[in-house]
């Protein structure tokens, strides 16, 4: 069956063409579940029998891609909201047993089954805003068997809807109570192990961990990502959110797909990220919901020509966000990123985080047909409203993909 997307307005996202590679009177051909062919309207003849979706002028992007998440999770964090409220830092509730450590033992007195079914509702708010590819930490099983768990359930995730999963092993998210003071026999008797019995088992896609002064020092993390390396894995990192430990300097050398959060990092940090082709991850909801006032620096990564992407951070304790759509108005209103920054965050460079921009994050032929289509009158309005959501239709591998009911 060939579809073709008629009388359309493109945002393509396209490097081949200026800022969003905007094609105002556009048509998309999909066959197979690609992009056969895309350009203006009088360029494209629409084959016989094929299925015409006509857009009626309405725009049409990528489908979005959520690039940082730790979606399954158990419970919720909702005390420690209180906490801070009443003025405990993050800091404060880590180190009071709060924070990261919570999670795990809900995680861990969760079943597989109950991890698929209680991160179903978030991989269904995502998917509604027209979010067709989620990336899924695992990070709160803190054992090896319960890190399995995790990555097991995201894996299922992908059965259950109509969505891309890729999975991060992030096993180096925090010491749990039995090895404090122990990081690094932590690494060596679980991440490690628990690393290896995943790549064996197929369910890491890349290997994360957390670099600051309450988590992993970079001299721990290179345990980790030697390990990640020798097993033809790629890295990401989440770096210099609460200080600067040169995380991002840290995950350049590695060629790291991604660092994430920066708030912290500095020039030289930002420099390397560039020659890496290092992907800068930035996570308004995180920084809004702990109440960060140091800002990522945005005007370094543009002065340097790092790539910036967006993503929700969803994880029950410093963001507990599922809309992109709303992530994108905060890096606008908080981190005064533009319009453009913004939409190329949640698509072209969000693929290129993941390592998959060879067949995501940008309509092109021989990309993968994943689209959105938005009842909006310029691609602005979905960085500029707040709590709306236009979607009009969402297309995943070639079919329209209307998330639960599809």
């Amino acid at each position: 069956m060939t579809t073709v997307l008629s009388n359309a307005r493109l945002a393509t996202m396209s490097p081949d063409r200026p800022g969003l590679g905007v094609i105002e009177n556009g048509r998309v051909m999909i066959e197979g579940g690609r992009i056969v062919a895309v350009g203006e309207a009088s360029e494209i003849a629409i084959p016989a029998g094929a299925e015409v979706i006509d857009c009626e002028g309405r725009w049409v992007t990528p489908g979005l891609i959520d690039c940082h998440t730790h979606l399954v999770h158990a419970g919720n964090r909702a005390r420690e909201f209180e906490m801070r409220l009443a003025g405990a830092s993050y800091e404060e509730i880590a180190r009071a047993g709060g924070g990261i450590v919570s999670s795990v033992r809900q995680v861990r007195q969760a079943s597989e089954a109950d991890l698929v079914l209680q991160t179903l509702p978030r991989l269904d708010a995502l998917i509604a805003e027209g979010v067709t590819t989620v990336e899924v930490k695992s990070g709160y099983g803190l054992t090896v068997e319960d890190e399995l768990k995790m990555l097991r359930a995201a894996r299922q995730l992908a059965d259950k809807r109509p969505v891309a999963i890729t999975t991060t092993y992030l096993g180096a998210h925090a010491t749990p109570a039995d090895y404090k003071g122990r990081n690094r026999d932590f690494i060596e008797d679980v991440v490690l192990p628990g690393l290896k019995a995943a790549h064996a088992e197929g369910l890491v896609d890349a290997v994360d961990g957390f670099c600051e002064g309450i988590a992993f020092s970079p001299e721990e993390m290179r345990l980790v990502f030697d390990a990640a390396k020798s097993l033809g894995l790629p890295t990401k990192l989440h770096a210099d959110q609460l200080s600067n430990l040169h995380g991002a300097a840290l995950a350049a050398e590695y060629q790291a797909l991604s660092a994430d959060h920066l708030e912290y990092t500095d020039e030289e940090g930002a420099a390397a990220m560039t020659r890496a082709g290092t992907v800068a991850v930035l996570l308004p909801g995180a920084y809004y919901f702990i109440r960060e006032t140091k800002k990522p620096p945005i005007d370094l990564f543009r002065k340097h020509g790092t790539a910036m992407a967006l993503a929700t951070d969803c994880n029950p304790g410093t963001s507990p966000l599922t809309s992109l759509l709303l992530t994108m108005n905060m890096a606008a209103t908080l981190f005064h990123m533009t319009v453009e920054e913004c939409l190329l965050g949640v698509t072209r460079n969000a693929a290129r985080a993941l390592g998959r921009l060879d067949t995501l994050g940008t309509i092109e032929v021989g990309k993968q047909a994943d689209l959105a289509i938005w009842s909006v009158e310029s691609p602005a309005e979905l960085v500029y409203r707040i709590g709306f959501n236009p979607l009009y239709l969402r297309i995943w591998n070639g079919h329209i993909a209307k998330g639960i009911l599809s």
